[in-house]
């Protein structure tokens, strides 16, 4: 339990470079996923477009979505977006600041994904297969067929076991011609990404470093001040337990020294120090109130810390210097010099 406890303090306190690595098992088993995934597609005219495009965007979408749901700070944005304003204002930079963090973390399996599948082509070619261009790369002497037959031959392009439309486009033209397309559209997608990130992550500070600063200093705020909460919380609920269980232990000892006349024992020494660590909440009520009471409420932001020495550069700057003060014994001699 010890070591299980060591790994988990050790999680907790290197977070975002845990999420940093929950955010690389996911690219890799997207791309293990897709590389495992059976991809049959129908070969219909009415079905081939939405089995593609489907394969296409939506894992992509749930991976999005999943995660959000392995983000630990998900739970605290909410909270924090839906809080009463109380006596503490919501900085709406901050808000949008956790969730761009999270969002980029969530987008990097989507994006693997979507990478692999554009580079690989199935999708493309079996979303597309009825969009070739016959009139420039079929036979332009082939007999006239219907839209309807054309398309019912041009769906069956992807199923090359089933393509009976060698007189009118090979098979193999047509496979590489998607293909082409779908790598092209694949490699501009990741450079794509690859500039969004570099803009982000390197020229966003650049122009806002202030606000940047600010917004990841008060993100940082909430995150610990919801950490310290559930630690003071999981203290005194060990604490309420503690006093609880000593009380119905000495009852019980009163009440069996009443019957067999044996003097009760005396209460254990932390007794005390688990009763002064309940700051006086000691009923059910009350700690429902106290919790409500933050919920709604939250203390404002503003500390009284003492005063600063105005000699350090930065406080009481622009005010003028102030003279150490004259004894009461040499203030004659010192006007006199004067």
């Amino acid at each position: 339990m010890d070591k299980f406890r060591m790994i988990f303090q050790f999680l907790q306190s290197n977070q975002e470079s845990f999420m940093n690595g929950i955010c690389g098992i996911m690219a890799l088993a997207s791309a293990q996923m897709y590389s495992a995934f059976d991809f049959n597609c129908p070969c219909l005219p009415r079905y081939n477009l939405a089995y593609g495009l489907g394969i296409l965007l939506v894992p992509p979408f749930i991976l999005f979505l999943l995660g959000f749901v392995l983000n630990n700070n998900i739970s605290m944005l909410a909270e924090e977006w839906r809080r009463p304003q109380g006596q503490r204002g919501k900085d709406q930079a901050v808000l949008r600041y956790m969730f761009c963090s999270m969002a980029q973390r969530a987008m990097i399996a989507p994006a693997v994904w979507v990478s692999v599948t554009l580079l690989d082509g199935k999708c493309i070619t079996c979303a597309f297969c009825t969009s070739v261009p016959v009139e420039t790369l079929g036979n332009a002497s082939h007999p006239s067929l219907s839209q309807g037959e054309m398309k019912r031959v041009l769906a069956r392009i992807p199923c090359k076991e089933i393509y009976d439309g060698q007189e009118l486009i090979a098979n193999e033209v047509a496979v590489r011609y998607l293909r082409c397309i779908s790598q092209a559209l694949g490699w501009c997608f990741v450079l794509l990404m690859t500039t969004l990130a570099f803009l982000v992550r390197s020229l966003r500070p650049c122009f806002t470093q202030a606000a940047f600063l600010k917004s990841r200093y008060w993100s940082h705020y909430i995150d610990i001040e919801r950490k310290l909460f559930d630690e003071t919380c999981a203290e005194h609920a060990r604490s309420f337990a503690k006093v609880c269980i000593q009380q119905f232990f000495e009852g019980m000892s009163t009440d069996l020294a009443a019957t067999r006349c044996h003097p009760p024992r005396k209460a254990p020494a932390d007794a005390g120090e688990a009763a002064e660590k309940l700051l006086g909440i000691t009923d059910q009520g009350t700690m429902n109130m106290a919790l409500k009471s933050w919920h709604r409420c939250k203390p404002p932001l503003h500390l009284h810390p003492p005063a600063l020495p105005s000699g350090n550069g930065w406080a009481g700057e622009g005010q003028p210097p102030t003279h150490p003060p004259v004894p009461r014994r040499e203030t004659a001699a010192y006007y006199s010099r004067v």
